[in-house]
């Protein structure tokens, strides 16, 4: 497939006439072809009139046809092969085994959700049926499903250029929601992103959707993520990214006439808590796996282990002395653009300023490459400087030492929310995890016990959000078949005849799914 540069707005392929830019090679910085054209005010207003008009008729498709096209688009994306492997390659600098386990994410994805459509529970039916005879009042007849909230604007992440990109989980979960989608694309690559573009456009052309149920928009700086934002017919936003662009778009979305949710998730540092008997038990072999999960792809991972947590004891010098020496071998990785580099090294040139910081180790150095970095420091100095617990995007990890038990579960209780926290235990630590873990569930929306963050399965029971500022809302995940009800809303119908209601709701249940009978659950 030859990559031209375009927009892609619903079927058709146009230049952008905004400010050109171009993909770069991230390990030798060389300029990639073709130059990208940005898109104009008038490009997302086309975009986003597409997505309106492609709502009424998208949303009305059966669970069938939704489900045949997110596999459809799976099967396209897929086929792309060696050439989206290549192009993801360069433009992120990541490796070509890395590249082709998230393309089979991002498409296992696609078919997990479209397998999720037809299993129909995202829908949450619920039928209350009349009681005419009740006494004193009557109940009507209840019917409850959800629908899809309406157009919805994505914004790919740099750190995953096809998961959580345009075809990734906040698109995934969108379309299958019923809700047409406007992808801006990240700029770091945007090659990878017209292959991945154009394998969605042409799945919906051969499902025979409307053209509008997808667009795909190019530019730089903040204008067209604004304008795509503040745009009336979009009803909700997904965003990965840094925890200012996050608050920026939602604080745009809240000032619109018509408020918007912005899923957003932003910042964490996914806190290790090394307990007493796992350190006593595994101190060295948990060091060395420590320095490979915090190395791993440079670690450009939202769950990249940067906080390590423990008190004195037995093991916990052979952790460090373990952890230092992988992390001294580590060779430099280059990272997914020179913007990543530089906020990398002024965040590890901050800790290493900072009073009471010991650096324990450094990797190797290369040019156009990030040295990852371990540093220590005492409990009452991380409490005493706030910015030690910013999160540093990249292969840096902080062990901060505290006194005892309840100095532990102190500093657990200043962190923000996470997306992670993670415990090393034995069964000797049992009751001190039984005592921290309500704080643990007030502080992450995943909890791991002797393993490490950075990996997310997406399945179902997967929760890949968590408290401000891990997510801007709680209560949802962007990865797992969860992540379908951000795009949704209940509406319930009163006293509508059997003929009239739509099909999820009647009494033949046609589609054959899981429905609450006057409260009780019956299965299809």
């Amino acid at each position: 497939m030859e990559l031209t540069g375009d927009l892609l707005i619903g079927a058709t392929s146009a230049r952008g006439t905004a400010q050109s830019f171009s993909g770069v090679d991230a390990s030798s910085g060389a300029v990639l072809a073709p130059a990208y054209g940005g898109a104009t005010p008038e490009d997302v207003a086309r975009a986003c009139a597409l997505a309106q008009a492609a709502f009424a008729p998208y949303r009305a498709t059966s669970p069938q046809a939704r489900a045949a096209f997110l596999e459809l688009a799976a099967a396209k994306i897929d086929a792309l092969g060696d050439a989206l492997t290549d192009r993801a390659c360069a433009e992120t600098g990541l490796p070509r085994a890395r590249i082709e386990g998230e393309r089979g994410r991002t498409v296992g994805q696609l078919r997990l959700f479209a397998k999720e459509v037809l299993e129909g529970g995202w829908q949450d039916v619920r039928i209350d049926p009349a009681l005419p005879e009740r006494k004193p009042l009557p109940r009507p007849d209840l019917r409850l499903r959800m629908i899809p909230l309406g157009p919805v604007a994505v914004f790919g992440a740099s750190n995953f250029p096809l998961a959580f990109s345009v075809a990734g989980g906040d698109t995934a979960s969108a379309l299958a929601a019923g809700c047409p989608v406007v992808v801006k694309a990240h700029p770091a690559h945007p090659g990878t992103s017209e292959l991945v573009g154009r394998a969605i456009q042409a799945a919906v052309k051969e499902a025979g959707l409307h053209e509008g149920v997808f667009s795909l928009l190019f530019g730089v700086g903040d204008a067209l993520g604004q304008a795509l934002v503040s745009d009336a017919r979009i009803k909700a936003v997904g965003f990965t990214g840094s925890r200012g662009g996050g608050l920026a778009l939602g604080k745009l979305a809240a000032a619109r006439q018509e408020p918007i949710p912005v899923y957003a998730e932003m910042s964490s540092i996914n806190p290790v808590l090394l307990l007493p008997g796992a350190l006593a038990a595994n101190g060295a072999a948990l060091g060395t796996a420590f320095a490979g999960s915090l190395t791993m792809g440079a670690g450009q991972f939202c769950t990249n282990p940067g906080l390590l947590l423990a008190t004195p004891g037995p093991g916990l010098e052979d952790f460090v002395a373990a952890a230092s020496a992988a992390i001294n071998a580590a060779p430099a990785a280059t990272m997914l653009h020179k913007g990543i580099l530089a906020a990398y090294e002024k965040g590890v040139a901050q800790h290493a300023a900072t009073a009471g910081v010991e650096r324990l180790a450094a990797g190797q150095t290369g040019a156009n490459a990030a040295q990852p970095v371990f540093f220590r420091t005492k409990a009452e100095n991380f409490i005493a400087n706030p910015n030690l617990a910013d999160e540093i995007f990249g292969a840096a990890g902080l062990l901060v030492e505290g006194a005892d038990d309840e100095a532990l579960a102190a500093l657990l209780r200043g962190l923000e929310g996470q997306l992670t926290i993670t415990v090393h235990m034995t069964e000797a630590d049992e009751a001190l995890f039984a005592k921290l873990l309500p704080l643990l569930e007030e502080k992450a929306g995943r909890i791991l016990v002797n393993g490490w963050p950075t990996g997310v399965e997406v399945c179902h029971a997967m929760v890949h959000g968590g408290p401000f500022p891990a997510t801007s809302d709680a209560r949802t995940t962007s990865v797992g078949t969860l992540a379908i009800r951000r795009f949704l809303r209940p509406v319930c119908y009163q006293n509508v005849a059997e003929k009239l209601l739509p099909e999820a709701v009647r009494d033949a249940n046609p589609y054959g799914i899981a429905r609450r009978m006057d409260g009780t659950l019956t299965l299809a």
